[in-house]
């Protein structure tokens, strides 16, 4: 795995994964021991560089010209791909595009490394106009729900949107209105931080509104591992974002007991979310979202991208997160060993209708025999099993493995034991870990089954029998020193 050529039938390639991922996370917390484990603010990425040479590519980007002449991305899914020059449909690299980030390059551009892509704000959210017109404001009351605070830093003061307890039904938002006809609505969440004034002109591209983020908190300098840990372990985050089903434009609905209404319109259907009033809503009304696209601030529960987008979508997500982390602290791992570890992930199915099978509804099986059952389940002309995937974090995962005799060394030995012993469990020896623990030949390199059987071709066969072996060289270079040294004796007589 490591020399880039294509690996071999028998390479234990799941302890190199481990070994590739486990080493580098020493480093996540030597890196910074010399800080003594102090908590410090840590600098937010705020640019995009190219790291290959090739030609930009918009997907899917929306965006404006701002007063300064400058391209400004007004969706959220959008992505700048760096295409091969040779081959355009290859991609080389690509790099998400957030909401208000100001583009530095073309469509079509050609783009060398080191190139700056694309620059935003890390410590905000930043709500933008779209149009030129005049501010209007509308439900935003002072002394209600809007309070004056003081920058600490310009010492400026700034309007700041509060939660208004007595005055529920008030939505603050500001219209921007161009001519008689053509208006944008724009919904001010709570703790968001006016930047314009009332009866103001502004132009497209304008700041009309900034919500600061909690990122700019400071954070543990190990905050790295626990994030790695929370999505190796597949775990639900504490404030996961709350996201889309489907494919749609948003509407914006009433406020009932401190609950939001967010309405996705698709083309066949409707997704009705209650929002609760704290968090904050990301999308702005007929703004246009993607399945699995996060209407709110958070982290986004791995759980949901399964069961909305599927399995390659969950994969390339988890793989995508994990490496976040490991680049925020500048160690380089390669794709294909996290993936190794994410596939073993997925790997289980959830049996939701048994049919004709010996399988248990709610069972835990491992998608090779799902299949395999079914083949053989449906030659017979009978009903198969249904079942689906489910994503385990590694200690699980690692649990429910076949074997009983691994999974009992790793954790909770007496459970796995006494469930093993209470099934009838048989332990046929197929994994590494088993055969290490009863002492056989482990089924890697050359003790890997395909090798038993493996037979040479007869002229192989015949030349190897024709060289002779260590020991008859060894026997023929004996002889010759015995011979030689009785000559040197003989000369030494005559």
């Amino acid at each position: 795995m490591a020399t880039g050529k294509l690996v071999e039938i028998g390479v234990a390639i799941g302890i190199i994964a481990a070994q590739s991922i486990g080493e580098p996370g020493t480093q996540l917390t030597m890196r910074t021991f010399h800080y003594g484990g102090t908590a410090s603010g840590v600098t937010e990425q705020n640019q995009n560089e190219a790291h290959k040479e090739g030609i930009i590519k918009f997907d899917k980007i929306r965006t404006i010209v701002n007063r300064e002449g400058k391209l400004v991305a007004v969706n959220r899914n959008g992505r700048l791909i760096i295409l091969d020059k040779k081959n355009k449909k290859k991609e080389l690299e690509y790099f998400p595009i957030t909401y208000g980030s100001i583009i530095l390059v073309k469509d079509g551009e050609e783009v060398k490394p080191g190139k700056i892509l694309s620059v935003w704000d890390p410590y905000s959210f930043i709500i933008l106009s779209e149009i030129n017109g005049k501010v209007i404001f509308k439900d935003i009351i002072e002394g209600e729900n809007v309070r004056e605070d003081i920058d600490k830093i310009t010492g400026k003061a700034q309007k700041v949107i509060v939660e208004s307890l007595s005055q529920e039904k008030r939505v603050p938002q500001i219209i921007i209105k161009k001519g008689e006809t053509e208006e944008k609505r724009y919904y001010l969440p709570p703790h968001s931080h006016l930047m314009v004034q009332d009866g103001q002109d502004v132009y497209a591209g304008d700041i009309l509104a900034k919500i600061p983020t909690q990122s700019i908190k400071t954070k543990d300098i190990t905050g790295g591992l626990p994030r790695v840990q929370e999505l190796f372990e597949a775990r639900k985050p504490k404030e996961p974002a709350i996201v889309s089903e489907i494919n749609g434009f948003v509407k914006y609905g009433k406020i009932t007991k401190g609950m939001r209404e967010i309405t996705v319109k698709g083309d066949f259907e409707e997704r009705t979310y209650l929002i609760p009033k704290h968090m904050h809503v990301s999308v702005q009304e007929g703004e246009y979202v993607e399945a699995c696209d996060p209407l709110t601030d958070g982290h986004i529960n791995p759980h949901d991208i399964l069961r909305i987008k599927g399995e390659k979508a969950l994969q390339t997500k988890m793989v995508e997160k994990i490496q976040e982390v490991y680049r925020s602290q500048g160690v380089e791992i390669n794709d294909k060993h996290i993936e190794v570890i994410v596939k073993q992930m997925v790997r289980m199915m959830k049996i939701e209708d048994p049919g004709d099978t010996d399988f248990v509804i709610g069972e835990y099986v491992d998608r090779n025999i799902v299949q395999d059952v079914n083949q053989a389940i449906q030659a017979e002309g009978k009903e198969p099993a249904k079942a689906r995937p489910v994503l385990l974090g590694i200690t699980k995962a690692a649990l429910a493995t076949e074997s009983f005799i691994a999974a009992a060394s790793f954790q909770e030995t007496t459970r796995v034991l006494n469930s093993a012993a209470i099934a009838g469990k048989i332990d046929y020896l197929r994994g590494i870990k088993e055969n290490v623990i009863v002492g056989r030949l482990i089924p890697a390199g050359t003790g890997c089954p395909i090798y038993k059987e493996f037979t040479l071709p007869e002229e192989v066969k015949k030349k190897e029998e024709e060289e002779p072996f260590i020991e008859d060289l060894e026997e023929a270079f004996a002889t010759h020193i015995k011979e030689d040294i009785k000559d040197d004796g003989g000369d030494e007589e005559q």
